[in-house]
């Protein structure tokens, strides 16, 4: 059974609603998973088979606890299969979603060592508005679904390769 790790940052909740729904898919095609704050991943990674890392971009900047995550995980992290999602766009123009992506690019060019095996920037919801007013979620349910399918198919293949 593969063993997961999805580590993730968030400010108003709704990266951690993903991070559970990726963790629900997996969970479904048989991996056992952690589903951690990032900030409270301490220990060593050495257990993981794969690690996934989601946090949101906020003003252009990826989260800080996605960034202390890979700090202080730097070793380990060049051992282990690496899957890495951003919540980005809050709107549905073109000029939005290349935006998220150019953060999340350059967040993780901060990182050379890095190798993920694939990155995605997923559609983001506003924070919470002070009235309790209507709030834009473009999060799409479905593609984070595939996401999280190809991960498991990932796995699936990498164990089929001959060692």
């Amino acid at each position: 059974m593969t063993h997961i790790l999805v580590a993730y940052a968030t400010k108003n909740g709704s990266t951690q609603e993903v991070a559970e729904f990726i963790g629900e898919v997996l969970r479904d095609d048989g991996a056992k998973l952690d589903l951690r704050p990032a900030r409270w991943v301490s220990e060593y990674l050495d257990g993981y088979d794969l690690v996934m890392l989601g946090a949101p971009l906020y003003s252009g900047r990826w989260h800080r606890d996605a960034h202390r995550f890979l700090k202080r995980h730097r070793e380990e992290l060049g051992h282990v299969p690496v899957w890495v999602f951003g919540m980005g766009a809050r709107s549905g123009s073109e000029e939005a979603w290349r935006r998220a992506r150019f953060q999340l690019d350059r967040a993780l060019a901060k990182r050379a060592w890095l190798c993920p095996v694939a990155s995605t920037v997923f559609g983001g919801v506003d924070p919470p508005k002070p009235d309790g007013g209507v709030r834009r979620d473009m999060r799409n349910w479905d593609e984070i679904r595939a996401w999280a399918t190809d991960v498991s198919r990932s796995i699936e293949s990498s164990h089929r390769q001959p060692h």
